[in-house]
């Protein structure tokens, strides 16, 4: 299958799209701004609550008749880009395939973007999948959710998720004076991708006696503009040496060609120095590590100490009982993290902004997924899906079906599914390893759970028949391709919570697929949070910051003035200050989900981590979710 890196087949129709997007752009741009300037944010309200009560009054009464007047002036244009722009929907394709050229798959690499396909170990692998609805509206619509300026938000959005997942690994060797084997295990940090350069800390403990026992008292020494990470690491073979720590920090070099980053943000909270998007050296070194190291009889002397967040993980991170996995709320999207999958980027120049900025660390991106017009499905679509993906393995095949079934003013976007696969590996007989993904956004009116279901539905017996379509390369005699994982990411619209959603918490979709956050229909974990936050709250000051955010998530009180949670008949649907008990934690609408059915027969999926984000603060309202899942394959490593 050839991927779409173009709109159209042929320049002349790119052309003609071109010219009639250019006569509709300057009506349709004049007239979302009549709108936006009826509809302020809670930001902006406190903003302006110092002015005159007649000083808002008269800039609407100035704009409005200008802004009209210029709508009337640009609307023959419009209609006349209208006329050229709906029939060119119909040879549309449904997506745009963006890939780095040569030259910038160079520099994106030396930063950590583009996965090699050759690295797959006999023993299995690991990969990161992460989703988050990012509400990239037209600017009149997102202040409905009470969000502004998303063109300026689709960069800071793209920046963040790019800053967080490229952050550096830091390696940690420790040589036992009872154990001369070195263990070295790698953990995410803080430091700022355009730190540079290797910085080593090791740490000596120099043992002496006091009251008959031994105690240690570190002594530490750092260098930095390292050549390497191999650094007197051999083993100390005499019993009497001191234990050794040493941690080596690898950080990608600045490029001198990358994009200067002055995005400015409405709310004016992304300072110089705002850890949510990683630019400051603040937000790094001075907080990087806080380790303590264990007797030196634990076995193998092994730190398995994974965090996003490294200051105070050891609290944020915890494991229930009947989990085999760790699970957190980070403040930073997850380290290596090699899948993305977004929803709601339903503006063309917004997804164009993100879609750049993702590029600094994914090399393959999927975006204007969807259809327009009368093409496709429904009445007319002023909307595309919203969808886009992203990964650091080349994607080799993509697909997309949109739903039929959609109502009310959902059925005026092109919601719909993306099933995307991916190349993650190859055996010694050059067959290929493969992933299968699927990114979706269902119906999103409460009382539609029947459509939602039947979304479900389309969602499974389409992906059957991509996977079947995919299963082998082109060419009769080349071998079926073996299945590493499949997973389905996307915002659902419906919680595992709410007696509202019983049909959609039994659809059989549960009984194929596994949820890592719940226990059954209608009863999720118990440390599992809800990932719709209140709008009317994004902008208050205890939750402005990523860092804010994540302590409010962590609170179980604190949270429930911030996050959505299912509505009773009986009740208000405010938020605030409200006494009532409230069910669950929260109204849980983006999911994860993961099977092991269609894998190699000895293959294993085991998840090992799952997080709720929080960088995402102020840009959104919602909190993305990410899952790392390990592929054992059974065989045992050279």
């Amino acid at each position: 299958m050839v991927l779409h890196t173009s709109p159209f087949s042929s320049a002349f129709l790119r052309f003609l799209h071109s010219l009639s997007w250019g006569l509709i752009f300057p009506c349709f741009w004049l007239f979302d701004r009549l709108l936006a300037s009826f509809l302020a944010t809670t930001y902006e309200k406190r903003q302006h609550s110092e002015d005159p009560c007649y000083f808002r009054a008269l800039c609407i009464l100035i704009s409005t008749p200008l802004y009209l007047a210029l709508v009337v002036a640009t609307l023959p244009f419009a209609f006349l880009g209208f006329l050229l722009w709906a029939p060119l929907q119909t040879v549309r394709r449904p997506y745009i395939y963006s890939q780095l050229g040569r030259a910038d798959k160079n520099r994106a690499e030396q930063g950590n973007a583009g996965t090699p396909i050759n690295d797959w170990k006999a023993s299995g692998k690991s990969f990161c999948f992460c989703s988050a609805n990012v509400c990239l509206l037209p600017d009149s619509l997102a202040r409905f959710n009470n969000l502004s300026d998303t063109q300026g938000r689709a960069k800071e959005v793209g920046k963040r998720i790019s800053n967080g997942a490229s952050r550096p690994q830091i390696k940690i060797y420790i040589d036992s004076p009872t154990n001369t084997s070195i263990s070295a295990v790698s953990f995410t940090s803080l430091v700022s991708p355009q730190g540079g350069g290797v910085r080593s800390m090791s740490l000596t403990e120099h043992k002496h006696e006091s009251n008959g026992e031994a105690e240690k008292e570190p002594e530490v020494s750092s260098s930095s503009n390292l050549q390497g990470q191999e650094q007197e690491n051999t083993p100390l073979n005499e019993p009497d040496s001191a234990s050794v720590v040493q941690i080596s920090i690898s950080a990608p070099e600045p490029s001198n060609d990358q994009e200067p980053e002055d995005s400015q943000m409405p709310n004016d909270k992304l300072k110089e120095g705002d850890s949510g998007s990683l630019d400051s050296k603040t937000a790094s070194r001075d907080s990087l590590v806080k380790f303590h190291i264990s007797d030196s009889n634990a076995v193998n002397n092994k730190l398995v100490y994974r965090a996003s967040m490294i200051k105070k993980a050891s609290a944020r991170k915890r494991r229930h009982a009947v989990d085999s996995f760790d699970h957190e709320i980070s403040a930073f999207f997850p380290a290596n993290l090699d899948f993305l999958c977004l929803q709601e980027v339903f503006d063309k120049r917004a997804a164009e902004k993100l879609k750049n900025q993702l590029h600094h660390y994914f090399q393959h991106v999927i975006y204007d997924v969807g259809c327009y017009a009368w093409k496709g499905c429904g009445p007319f679509k002023f909307l595309n899906s919203g969808l886009l993906l992203a990964s650091r393995y080349p994607i080799l095949d993509a697909s997309y079906c949109c739903f039929p079934n959609g109502r009310g003013e959902d059925a005026l976007a092109a919601k719909g599914a993306l099933f995307v696969k991916v190349h993650v590996g190859s055996t010694p007989q050059d067959q290929r390893i493969v992933g299968y993904i699927s990114s979706t956004h269902l119906h999103a009116l409460e009382a539609d759970c029947a459509v939602r279901c039947e979304q479900l539905d389309l969602l499974v017996d389409w992906q059957s028949e991509f996977i079947k379509s995919t299963s082998r390369p082109a060419g009769a005699d080349s071998p079926e391709d073996m299945v590493a994982f499949n997973v389905i990411c996307g915002d659902l619209n419906f919680d595992n919570c709410s007696s509202e959603d019983k049909l959609e918490q039994q659809h059989s979709l549960f009984t194929r697929y596994k949820d890592p956050c719940r226990l059954g229909p209608g009863e999720d974990k118990p440390w599992v949070v809800g990932t719709l936050l209140d709008p009317s709250g994004l902008y208050d000051e205890e939750v402005s910051s990523p860092e804010n955010l994540q302590k409010i998530m962590e609170n179980e009180e604190g949270r429930k003035e911030y996050l959505v949670y299912p509505t009773s008949k009986n009740h208000g649907s405010s938020q605030k200050g409200r006494k009532i008990p409230l069910k669950g934690s929260g109204r849980r609408i983006d999911y994860i989900l993961y099977t092991e059915e269609g894998l190699q027969p000895e293959w294993k999926v085991d998840i090992e981590e799952f997080s709720f984000i929080t960088q995402l603060a102020g840009l959104t309202d919602h909190l993305p979710v990410s899952m790392r899942m390990t592929v054992s394959t059974g065989d045992e490593e050279p």
